[in-house]
Parts: C-alpha cells; sequence; structure tokens
C-alpha cells in the first residue's frame, strides 16, 4: 500500500470488501456482489482503477481483461482504521474496552471478547 492515502472512501471500501471476500476476481465479479439497483459497470471500474493509482489493488491481465486482488490484508486495513479513531476519540485502550462493556453485549459476546484477550495474554506471557 502506498503511503501516500491510507483511507479509502465509502466507495472504495465498499468495492474492497467485496474484493476481500472473493480473494481475486474480474470487473463482472464485483459488480455482481452489489446489491440491486448495482452501480453502473463504468461507476465500479473507476472505483477500481482509483484502488489501482493507490496500491490497494494489484491485477492480473489475460488478454484485454484484468483480473484483480487485494494488495492490503483486510485485518491490517482495520488496524491501521481503528488505531486513530481509538486515539482521536478515546483517551486510553482501558477506554476501548469500557465503551464495548457498556454498548448492550450480550453475555456470550463478552464472554468471547474475553476469552480472545484471555489468550493473547497467554501468548504473550510464554513469549517472555
Amino acid at each position: 500500500m502506498k503511503k501516500k492515502k491510507q483511507s479509502l472512501t465509502k466507495a472504495e471500501e465498499q468495492v474492497m470488501q467485496y474484493l476481500w471476500d472473493l480473494g481475486k476476481g474480474f470487473l463482472k465479479n464485483i459488480v455482481e456482489r452489489f446489491p440491486e439497483p448495482r452501480p453502473a459497470y463504468t461507476t465500479v471500474s473507476t472505483v477500481v482503477r482509483v484502488l489501482v493509482r493507490k496500491g490497494f489493488i494489484g491485477f492480473k491481465t489475460y488478454g484485454k481483461i484484468n483480473e484483480y486482488f487485494p494488495l492490503i490484508d483486510k485485518q491490517k486495513y482495520f488496524t491501521s482504521r481503528l488505531k486513530p479513531m481509538v486515539s482521536n476519540y478515546l483517551s486510553s485502550p482501558e477506554a476501548f474496552a469500557s465503551f464495548f462493556t457498556n454498548e448492550n453485549l450480550d453475555l456470550s459476546e463478552m464472554e468471547e471478547i474475553k476469552t480472545i484477550v484471555d489468550q493473547k495474554i497467554k501468548e504473550l506471557k510464554q513469549k517472555k
């Protein structure tokens, strides 16, 4: 991913979501992912070209057709977007965790979060 612009517009992010789900695909495959009424093929093509220029998408050419694939991992993009949000809107990682515990999560959702955190703590302790 190029460093000059790391964020995506809503349209770009939507295309990336579909491409992350596909793994790789042709423009036709991406357009088919959109709900009805779908945007024009040329509109999606324009967004894809912008994503290629930004360094988020790569492609392999077969004759006159390009097969597109993401150049950035979905998790890495999410993390790159989440860190500034947390630092801009919440004062600390503790405030971030508190935010989720106050957002009407049910018991099973909170237990799942706890399991994930406990597992990460265990892994970090084993590395020491």
